[in-house]
């Protein structure tokens, strides 16, 4: 995803990390925007912890590393701290492998529109609906329910980016390959990837037995000609931009303040 900012034009001075921890893309952002001010959201406060432990390490690296000199990130949750936000609000909110872990994505998107100002935009990514689809067809096999959400499709991300107010959607895809050489080095593999929000999970501990029973059938329905074991992931891009406010036409309509003198500042000169 770091790649196709090398195309976008646009040079925030304050830019959102949202999810830093999971989505571990502090150095490639900060290369390309190295001027601009870092605001880290996490969805937990141990995580949020986690994005500050890293950052001072990474402060602490010799002075040849580009971030040494970065100015200090805010780290944060949601909602943003009023006395310390910009006005203006971020030209860039970036959400690196986050999708997938949101139990409400048309609020999450709504959120992300108020956290950017007038022409900024937000890059965002996480698992499509092909990931994993041979872990699901040996659950299901196995009878044992859905281990996952249904991931969202990227032209359904485009339409709820749409909705939540942004222009000009961007979306694209692709699929990955990913393989170990047992099952217990995917799963603890896995696990690294952050939680499982699915609903139907198993609502309680299993059993030593049936975790013997899954990573005998993951041997065997997993294994590769290579003899690795191997799981198919679908990673999903969203790209859009925050356009200029416009007054919905209706009996009655209401405006802020903020919006109103930005569209008085656009309209265009009387005849």
């Amino acid at each position: 995803m770091a790649e196709k900012l090398q195309a976008i034009r646009i040079e925030p001075t304050h830019w959102v990390d949202w999810s830093a921890w999971l989505g571990a893309a502090q150095g490639e952002v900060q290369s390309r925007y190295p001027q601009a001010r870092r605001w880290v959201y996490e969805p937990l406060p141990d995580m949020a912890e986690r994005s500050r432990q890293q950052w001072q390490a990474a402060h602490a690296a010799p002075w040849w590393k580009p971030w040494h000199k970065a100015q200090a990130p805010v780290f944060s949750q949601w909602p943003v701290p009023d006395a310390a936000w910009p006005a203006e609000g971020a030209g860039l909110l970036w959400a690196n492998m986050t999708l997938h872990g949101a139990l409400d994505l048309p609020g999450l998107f709504k959120a992300w529109h108020r956290m950017l100002g007038v022409g900024g935009f937000v890059m965002c990514s996480g698992l499509g609906p092909d990931t994993g689809r041979e872990l699901r067809a040996l659950y299901q096999a196995m009878g044992w329910g859905l281990p996952t959400i249904d991931f969202i499709d990227m032209h359904d991300l485009g339409d709820a980016m749409a909705k939540a107010g942004f222009a000009d959607p961007v979306m694209d895809m692709e699929h990955l390959t990913l393989t170990w050489p047992d099952a217990e080095t995917l799963l603890a593999e896995c696990r690294t990837w952050g939680g499982n929000v699915a609903a139907g999970r198993h609502a309680g501990w299993r059993t030593p037995r049936w975790r013997a029973r899954m990573l005998q059938a993951l041997h065997e329905h997993l294994r590769r000609p290579d003899g690795r074991l191997g799981l198919t992931l679908e990673v999903v891009y969203g790209h859009a931009i925050k356009p200029e406010p416009r007054a919905a036409v209706a009996a009655e309509t209401r405006v802020s303040m903020d919006d109103m003198r930005r569209m008085v500042r656009k309209a265009p000169p009387r005849p």
